[in-house]
């Protein structure tokens, strides 16, 4: 079982995967034979191509947010510092 692909995600693909959709319904003996083999690998280098750049974008965001959570983790060391020479 598969997700879903037809989402936001995935909308660069669109066209790729409609392709295969309409290959796939084209019936059961074409598909065995092979006929899709060449739309479904095109499916799958644009899915990893989407699911590479979403990983890359959730890393760079990540590096952001550790530098802000630092920063106020940084003041509240600052501020217990104090407190405790006070």
């Amino acid at each position: 079982m598969h997700s879903h692909l037809h989402t936001p995600y995935n909308a660069n693909c669109e066209d790729i995967m409609n392709a295969l959709d309409e290959c796939h319904a084209r019936g059961f003996l074409y598909k065995v034979m092979g006929n899709c083999n060449e739309t479904k690998r095109q499916v799958n280098k644009c899915l990893a191509a989407e699911r590479y750049a979403r990983a890359k974008r959730n890393r760079e965001d990540a590096k952001e947010n550790r530098k802000r959570i630092e920063q106020i983790w940084a003041k509240e060391r600052e501020l217990e510092k104090g407190e405790a020479q006070a």
